[in-house]
């Protein structure tokens, strides 16, 4: 698999915003314990404090992300634009969300701006945890990571990324991961499921792959409470 580097993405075509540590933790069905002392991948993880909090905590987690390559300056400032940009559209959609978790449009800001503060602070300070790189490939070895988590990208992009493209991104996860892979959430930008879901899981079940669908506590987009759990302890490598 190519690992050349491509050309750096305008920084314009970049939507750079990110969820709170605490947001993963619900999100994945984590908690602090069962993160210490593990490595984990982020991808992609754009502007999420995950990286930096974790770390803090004791994990040993890297964020990789197409973004990485402008640096974090740029990125704070393009992040705090579409923090504002998506607090605008969301306010016109609000009956497409949840307001339990999340309580209204100000709680959200502050939020993903907490966030953004988290992750550019960390860049800073971090050396070398966060990667730039463009999938479906990945500058990393095979089994890297005990954990790769990669959330608001797959299936939720499903009217721009191809049937194959999650095929060859899952299997590029699955090959930097030691133990197991998880994506969050489900459901496409419409809050449905995403439609090749089911076709997914029986290619990665072939391959010898334990999967299942977690549901889970959080939820602001609407329907988007779950998580699909990808194992490889049934898998001979």
């Amino acid at each position: 698999m190519s690992r050349e580097k491509k050309t750096k993405l305008d920084l314009n075509r970049i939507v750079f915003i990110g969820r709170t540590f605490d947001e993963y933790l619900d999100m994945f069905a984590l908690s602090k314990a069962s993160i210490q002392g593990r490595s984990i991948l982020d991808c992609p993880a754009g502007a999420c404090s995950f990286t930096a909090i974790a770390n803090s905590l004791g994990a040993e987690v890297t964020a990789c992300d197409i973004a990485y390559d402008h640096r974090g300056e740029e990125l704070k400032q393009k992040g705090l634009q579409d923090i504002e940009h998506a607090a605008v559209h969301i306010t016109k959609a609000e009956d497409n969300y949840e307001w339990d978790y999340i309580r209204s449009v100000e709680d959200l800001k502050s939020r993903r701006k907490q966030a953004l503060h988290d992750c550019s602070e960390d860049m800073y300070n971090s050396g070398g945890r966060y990667v730039p790189a463009e999938l479906p490939a990945l500058p990393f070895e095979e089994s890297a990571f005990d954990i790769v988590l990669s959330a608001h990208f797959l299936f939720m992009y499903a009217d721009r990324l191809s049937y194959d493209f999650h095929i060859d991104t899952l299997t590029e996860l699955l090959r930097v991961a030691e133990e197991e892979v998880r994506i969050f959430p489900l459901v496409d930008l419409k809050g449905e499921r995403y439609e090749h879901l089911d076709a997914v899981i029986e290619y990665l079940t072939a391959k010898g792959y334990m999967v299942e669908e977690v549901s889970v506590s959080y939820e602001f987009q609407r329907n988007a409470n779950s998580f699909l759990r990808i194992t490889k302890s049934s898998v001979g490598n």
